[in-house]
């Protein structure tokens, strides 16, 4: 029987909070005509939708999508993906597990933050333009079809509650990042199976979900 492992990207694979903010300042210094830092952001930006935030900086009008590809692919610049990354889809590999990533990111997004190397280890990605975006299942549905596996035979792991409803609603078991943007509270409320502070044993605590220990 085919298993699979589904991971968001940002918060989970990469360490992009900080990259996700700069963008933030940097499309609204240029958009407002005055300097905006991630200081001036308000707290609640890192999990916000973009459009809820540039509102609170004064920003009224259409985004433009040239100017927030400017400023995300200066910001993805301080992005880093982290350190239990390469070793954890290499044994999921080893294990015969199939793997994804199912994000909100564009696909052109997705090279700017994941090296080659990476990419190579991932066998499926499903980005915003390939599926309705999460909270809708839509994602997950079509990467495990392209895997040819089961919903009931994988588990996605990620950090924001709109993950936590994307998995319940496509019937894949719901892993809560607790290294990312949300707190392990709100992943828990959301829906999570199981919420992990850290990375530390991602790939045991992985393996023992999909029942291949």
């Amino acid at each position: 029987m085919k298993r699979a492992v589904l991971f968001d990207l940002d918060g989970v694979l990469v360490d992009s909070r900080h990259a996700q903010l700069a963008t933030l300042a940097g499309f609204a210094t240029s958009a407002l005509g005055r300097r905006v830092t991630v200081a001036d952001l308000p707290a609640w930006a890192a999990t916000t939708p973009r459009e809820h935030v540039l509102a609170e900086l004064g920003h009224t009008g259409v985004i433009s999508q040239d100017g927030w590809d400017a400023a995300t692919a200066t910001a993805t610049l301080t992005a880093e993906v982290f350190p239990f990354v390469a070793d954890t889809l290499s044994a999921l590999r080893a294990a015969g597990v199939a793997t994804g990533i199912v994000t909100l990111r564009s696909r052109q997004r997705v090279h700017w933050l994941l090296p080659p190397t990476v990419l190579d280890l991932i066998d499926i990605v499903v980005c915003y333009e390939d599926a309705a975006p999460k909270p809708a299942p839509d994602g997950l549905l079509l990467a495990l079809d392209k895997l040819g596996v089961s919903p009931g035979d994988a588990v996605f792991v990620g950090d924001m509650e709109s993950d936590m409803h994307a998995a319940r609603a496509a019937g894949v078991t719901p892993i809560g990042a607790g290294w990312g943007f949300s707190s392990p509270t709100a992943l828990t409320r959301a829906g999570a199976t199981v919420v992990l502070p850290r990375a530390d044993d991602l790939v045991d605590t992985l393996l023992s979900l999909i029942s291949l220990e």
